[in-house]
């Protein structure tokens, strides 16, 4: 296999693997950015997927072409209603954030299962008809060399992750609203004194990444598990959730995190074809991205910087 080959099959593979996880993190980057540690990205993810699945089964015949994108999009609104119940108990209750984030992670993954088998009648959903589909960019996929790397065979989800990443930065760094939240994660006293309501820029943030998380869920049911089971979202939220902190709570940095740990997710499928890795065992390939996101962590953590307040409850008149 040639070296223009290998990039061909590598890093489309790649690309579909990080969506879902990008889409994930900014949602992260978002609420940690406001002072409120989300580790329930993994629920929400969850919720995502398991909504994502049920519209797309139900409304296939109605909607045809379009179920994916409606889907995606329900998604997001039912995942954001859901993380309200964080941002209650996290920003009103102020209660332990990490506690309130796995229960939301345990929430999600008992109400997901209890209402396909309501629903189903067995623990898992039907495969859906109408799922995302490769496609070729037009005019972009006929470029010499970079065109079938980059823009033949792809998804779609995967150039809108990368386009949302680089909206989340200019809303984050250039504009008031981003400057807002960040000082709100960063110094809420200060920010309550020159007239900023942290309790509902927090709120914001914490909706902000339930729906980026159930976009983040519903695309990796609908580009690569195709249904809804107990092991749908497996450990991808706290990748997500990885990718946040590797790319130190910054959008562009959080989306290179997430390429990063989707191409070790990808190893597991196009290993076999790759000269070095052909004869590693399938099992080691997918325990991979596991691997490398705790060594990522365990070599990095100690040298990132969290926003000051991030995880620490306000209290209006505190000090």
């Amino acid at each position: 296999m040639g070296f223009i080959e290998l990039l061909q099959s590598i890093i489309p593979t790649a690309l579909f693997y990080s969506a879902p996880l990008i889409f994930t993190a900014l949602g992260g980057v978002f609420s940690e950015r406001s002072g409120v540690v989300n580790i329930g990205l993994e629920g929400l993810m969850v919720m995502g997927a398991f909504v994502g699945i049920v519209f797309n089964l139900t409304f296939a015949d109605v909607f045809g072409a379009w179920t994916p994108w409606l889907s995606i999009v329900v998604a997001m609104v039912i995942s954001a209603l859901f993380s309200v119940i964080h941002a209650v108990a996290s920003v009103s209750f102020r209660a332990d954030q990490v506690v309130s984030g796995v229960a939301i992670n345990f929430l999600a993954l008992g109400l997901g299962v209890f209402l396909t088998k309501q629903w189903y009648d067995k623990g898992q959903t039907d495969m859906v008809s109408q799922p995302f589909y490769t496609t070729d960019v037009p005019l972009l996929a006929d470029i010499p060399i970079i065109g079938p790397i980059f823009f033949q065979g792809i998804y779609i989800t995967s150039y809108v992750a990368i386009v949302l990443a680089l909206i989340a930065w200019y809303i984050l760094y250039k504009t008031p609203f981003g400057l807002r939240l960040r000082a709100v994660g960063e110094h809420p006293m200060a920010a309550d004194t020159n007239g900023i309501n942290v309790y509902k820029l927090r709120y914001v943030a914490v909706i902000i990444s339930g729906a980026m998380g159930g976009l983040g869920g519903a695309v990796f049911a609908l580009t690569i598990a195709l249904n809804f089971s107990h092991a749908t979202i497996v450990g991808q939220g706290f990748m997500a959730l990885a990718a946040v902190i590797f790319g130190k709570w910054h959008p562009l940095g959080a989306m290179g995190a997430a390429l990063f740990f989707g191409f070790a997710q990808s190893l597991s499928v196009i290993g076999a074809g790759i000269p070095f890795l052909a004869d590693v065992p399938q099992v080691f390939l997918l325990i991979a991205p596991y691997v490398l996101t705790i060594l990522a962590l365990a070599g990095f953590i100690g040298r990132a910087e969290a926003p000051r307040a991030n995880g620490d409850p306000y209290i209006k008149g505190s000090r």
